[in-house]
């Protein structure tokens, strides 16, 4: 079990760093034409598209959808977490 739980816990972790890179890739212009970062874009948009839908940018430049995916992703892992433990 705990096997399982820590590997849950990597994919968590290499999907938030996902998300990091693709927020500090997102200041950088010439860095979004890139191949790497259209592979993080291909796989962290879905995610991000989803509270983009309820919360538009501010001010159309101020995006909120990763501080509100950050949360979410972390209530989520624990959320596994919990229900792996009571099993």
């Amino acid at each position: 079990m705990l096997y399982i739980i820590s590997v849950i816990r990597l994919l968590f972790l290499c999907y938030t760093i996902l998300l990091i890179t693709r927020i500090l890739g997102s200041w950088i212009p010439r860095l979004q034409q890139s191949s790497f970062m259209r592979f993080v874009s291909h796989y962290t948009d879905p995610y991000l598209n989803i509270f983009r839908r309820f919360i538009p940018p501010i001010g159309g430049v101020l995006d909120l959808s990763p501080l509100i995916g950050f949360f979410v992703l972390t209530l989520l892992e624990k959320f596994i977490i919990m229900l792996l433990l009571s099993l």
